[in-house]
């Protein structure tokens, strides 16, 4: 019987790539010139610790990750942003972590909007991912398409397609 999966996977390097293609662009902007910015990527931890001059500064420097991550193919929904907090030096930090795998209410979404469809498919949860399955391949590429036109607020893969 066909299936895929649903998933929010993020490939680590392309994410410690966008850090350090970031950090590069910090170097050589001339407003960041004589202001310490640092960026740093734990992956084991799956966070992004930011530290900037001011919250104007702290704002570009999310831009730019923003930016590099869907220059390397990352959908920037999978960062959350933590709070804004001062140091003792005067200046900001703030955490950023990685959304990875889709929880258990965002995924009972996506089954029910893919029952709305009252197409012959059956959506089952498994931990972090989704598996859909049908009777005809069609009607799998239909529940794709619907569910690329809507906001869960994770990006979603659809992989291992099985016919």
């Amino acid at each position: 019987m066909p299936s895929f999966d649903i998933v929010n996977e993020i490939d680590p390097q392309e994410v410690e790539n966008s850090v350090h293609n970031t950090l590069k662009e910090v170097s050589t902007r001339y407003d960041f010139k004589g202001l310490h910015t640092e960026l740093s990527y734990n992956s084991k931890a799956g966070t992004i610790h930011l530290l900037a001059a001011e919250s104007m500064k702290m704002k570009a420097v999310r831009e730019m990750l923003n930016k590099h991550m869907i220059k390397r193919g990352l959908n920037p929904k999978v960062l959350e942003y933590g709070n804004e907090e001062g140091t003792s030096s005067g200046a900001l930090k703030q955490n950023a972590s990685l959304k990875v795998g889709i929880n258990r209410d965002t995924a009972k979404k996506i089954v029910k909007e893919i029952k709305n469809l009252k197409l012959k498919v059956q959506p089952a949860i498994q931990e972090d991912k989704l598996r859909v399955t049908g009777k005809k391949i069609d009607e799998l590429q239909d529940v794709i398409q619907f569910l690329k036109t809507k906001d869960f607020g994770v990006p979603l893969q659809f992989v291992n397609m099985k016919s």
